[in-house]
Parts: structure tokens; C-alpha cells; sequence
């Protein structure tokens, strides 16, 4: 792969778009499963039915897998960066 160029505006926007694309799965995977805790906490807390009880668990663990894949996409681009950095170093040497 070849060293990213920022030395023009172009270069560092492209950059940002490879940056963004790396985890995204990842990512949107995570906060969807974030979204869905929050809104099945809500509705438990406030409906009162049987399966709150049981949901509320079930809904903290999706809210803890939720952050889990979004920290998990964070670490994914940063190694990226410093790898494409290092790249950057190599190339200028």
C-alpha cells in the first residue's frame, strides 16, 4: 500500500475517507446494538409487563456488546493510522 499524501488537500480527504471506512461494520453495528438496549430499557422500565425483568438483563448485555464493538472499531483505526503513518516515515527516509 502506498504512503498516504498530505501534502495536498486531496490527499488528506481522501485519507479522512479511508479512515472513516475502516471498523465502520463495526461501528454502526455497535451503536444500532446501543440504540436497541436504550429503547428496550425504556420500554421495560415503563411498561411494567412479565418480561421486564428478564429483558432489562437481556438489554444491558446487548448495551455492553453495543460498546464493546464501537471501542473495538476505535482501536481498528487507530492501529490503521499508525500503521499508515509508519508507512509515511518509512517513505520519507
Amino acid at each position: 500500500m502506498t504512503p498516504p499524501d498530505l501534502s495536498t488537500e486531496d490527499g488528506r480527504a481522501a485519507y479522512r475517507r479511508e479512515l472513516r471506512r475502516v471498523g465502520w461494520r463495526w461501528r454502526w453495528g455497535g451503536l444500532a446494538l446501543i440504540v436497541i438496549a436504550a429503547l428496550w430499557v425504556a420500554a421495560a422500565r415503563d411498561g411494567g409487563q412479565a418480561w421486564a425483568e428478564q429483558g432489562v438483563v437481556v438489554a444491558y448485555g446487548l448495551l455492553a456488546a453495543g460498546w464493546v464493538l464501537v471501542i473495538s472499531s476505535i482501536a481498528m483505526r487507530t492501529r490503521h493510522h499508525r500503521r499508515r503513518m509508519a508507512e509515511l516515515d518509512g517513505a520519507a527516509r
